[in-house]
């Protein structure tokens, strides 16, 4: 391991997954949150994981079509090797600590992975403060899903050390990670990025060159925006979107299905930044305040128990 010590700051859909995938494959985590408050929201995200993954672990003795790639490299796995990956799980959460100390999170951390609000104000206040507390050797890496590490290089205090490092959602499953420097990051914490990524059970993408969106969200965005658009013109329902595209594609899942797994706060912060967003005679100008008065009503997603459907 190039990397012990890992820190997830932040500990919504992706930051709690990305935490406990760690402390799943044995590396030492600690979670950094802004209050005592998110602490206790992050506590019940956290138990949920570990119940998904012993739920999928033990299907996985009797349906091999319950494989997560994330949990293991071995397809033919016995009943033992799959009770020592239980145990796994539960040591994981067990291990898992949770901090809201700058000074706590970053000493002696090797390697930082942000996770917090796709806010580009919120990153920058983040890393301002957080580089008064990094020793010299951490690795910063961002899991952004649509803004570029070049916009946020220079408050990092080590830009050659950052660059990002973006999951898709149920890492355990999807087991996909985007690795993407910015002209400034140096290849030798690149490469110790992409080993980190495969260490944990990840299948590194690594991109040639800065993309906004990369690679996923350049396919996905696009895709998830049509339905939200659709949605909001008053076209169809959700329900209606998510059942035309399964039935016509063959997929597992619609897009507003997607967008309660990935949260309504993420397609909101993502939406206003829509060159049209503050247009009120536009559709994404419509797309924003109907994801917002969802949001106001606590309907944020799967984690919330509501979104676009009830969990």
């Amino acid at each position: 391991m190039s990397f012990k010590k890992v820190v997830v700051c932040g500990s919504g859909v992706l930051g709690s997954q990305i935490a406990y995938q760690t402390a799943f494959k044995g590396f030492d985590v600690e979670i950094w949150l802004r209050s005592e408050g998110s602490i206790e929201r992050a506590k019940p995200k956290l138990e949920r994981l570990k119940n998904i993954y012993l739920e999928t672990l033990e299907a996985m003795k009797t349906q091999p079509e319950a494989y997560c790639r994330g949990l293991s490299d071995k397809t033919d796995l016995t009943d033992n090797e799959i009770d020592e990956l239980k145990q796994k799980a539960i040591d994981a959460l067990d291990s898992l600590k949770l901090t809201t100390s700058y000074e706590e999170a970053a000493d002696d951390a090797d390697l930082i992975i942000e996770a917090i609000a796709e806010d580009p104000e919120q990153k920058v206040a983040f890393y301002t403060e957080l580089q008064k507390h990094m020793p010299e050797k951490t690795v910063l890496v961002t899991n952004s899903s649509t803004l570029l590490p070049s916009q946020f290089a220079e408050y990092t205090g080590r830009p050659e050390k950052y660059l990002a490092l973006h999951f898709a959602n149920n890492i355990w499953r999807s087991n996909t990670a985007e690795v993407m420097g910015h002209a400034g990051t140096d290849q030798k914490y690149y490469d110790q990025v992409v080993e980190f990524a495969e260490e944990i059970g990840m299948v590194p993408i690594t991109l040639k060159k800065e993309h906004p969106a990369y690679v996923l969200n350049s396919l996905l965005v696009p895709f998830l925006s049509a339905a939200q658009m659709l949605w909001a013109d008053d076209v169809a329902d959700p329900e209606m979107i998510d059942l035309t595209w399964k039935l016509a594609s063959g997929a597992p899942e619609g897009p507003f299905q997607i967008i309660d797994y990935v949260g309504l706060t993420t397609a909101y912060n993502i939406s206003i930044m829509h060159p049209e967003a503050n247009d009120p005679n536009s559709i994404q100008y419509k797309v924003c305040q109907k994801l917002k008065e969802k949001i106001d009503k606590g309907e944020t997603g799967i984690n919330a128990g509501k979104g676009f459907y009830e969990y």
